[in-house]
């Protein structure tokens, strides 16, 4: 069994996915829960987490629907307006929903370094242990230093990092990322995605060996026992195809012990997403 903890679905518009650009043309159009159940059939993936592609409320709302609608879906991994005065209201109003298992804000994006230590936003984040939320933290390599002291302000809540935090694959560089990697992975109550990674490559010319050795350092910082794995489809589809992504990441594993084989690809997106 395979749980795949990270995708996206959305209705395509070129203003709200601006940031699919002419690279990445081949995923300009709509991606549903049948485009995805289509991609998945033959694979051992009978479950998926889903997450969100825009900042509104609008947003996860429909992702819940459709987690509603699709036995497939055992979570969403949501929005909130984390740095609101009134992020309580929002948070009580989405206490009673069983598939929202998490809340995600689009740090990559922010223009302020400091976005993370923002006494609004952390507020925010410090409430989310109450509901029983996880945080998923999407950032580049170069936002880690701040995102280590964040992580540090919530020694109890439960972070899950997404694509390894967009290491420099496609420039072949190692540091000051890997360094970095390690000193968030001490903090063990932070998870990582084994996800987005050919897309920090060259789209069309990538090898498994230019993807290994940050395979390796993230294998070795957090262990069989934080690690998730995730496919970042539709997003992938740039760079290769989903059962290739999923050969990669198993092919990688071939060397762990079966059980550990399992936490990976589904046991600890259980525990860690409570699903």
């Amino acid at each position: 069994m395979i749980i795949d903890t990270h995708h996206h679905f959305w209705n395509f518009n070129p203003v709200e996915f601006d940031w699919i650009d002419d690279k990445m043309a081949t995923i300009r159009r709509s991606f549903l829960p049948h485009d995805l159940a289509a991609t998945l059939k033959g694979t051992e993936v009978q479950a998926v987490v889903t997450v969100q592609a825009r900042q509104c409320v609008d947003e996860t709302d429909w992702l819940l629907k459709l987690a509603h609608e699709n036995e497939l879906i055992q979570g969403v991994v949501g929005w909130l307006p984390l740095a609101a005065e009134n992020i309580d209201e929002w948070l009580e109003k989405y206490r009673s929903n069983n598939w929202l298992k998490a809340v995600r804000h689009v740090v990559q994006g922010e223009p302020d370094p400091e976005f993370v230590l923002g006494k609004a936003f952390n507020r925010g984040v410090n409430l989310l242990n109450r509901y029983s939320l996880v945080y998923d933290i999407l950032i580049f390599d170069h936002q880690l230093p701040n995102t280590i002291r964040f992580v540090d302000q919530h020694p109890d809540q439960q972070f899950v990092l997404d694509h390894l935090a967009k290491p420099r694959i496609r420039e072949g560089e190692l540091e000051p990322w890997a360094s970095e990697i390690r000193k968030l992975a001490e903090r063990e109550n932070v998870s990582c995605k084994l996800s987005g990674m050919v897309t920090e490559a060259r789209y069309k010319t990538w090898t498994d060996a230019q993807l290994e050795p940050y395979l390796d350092v993230v294998l070795e910082a957090f262990g069989p026992k934080r690690l998730l794995y995730g496919s970042d489809w539709p997003v992938c589809l740039v760079a290769t195809q989903y059962a290739d992504w999923l050969s990669v990441v198993k092919k990688k594993l071939a060397r762990l012990t079966a059980n550990e084989q399992d936490l990976i690809l589904y046991k600890n997106a259980r525990r860690v997403y409570q699903l």
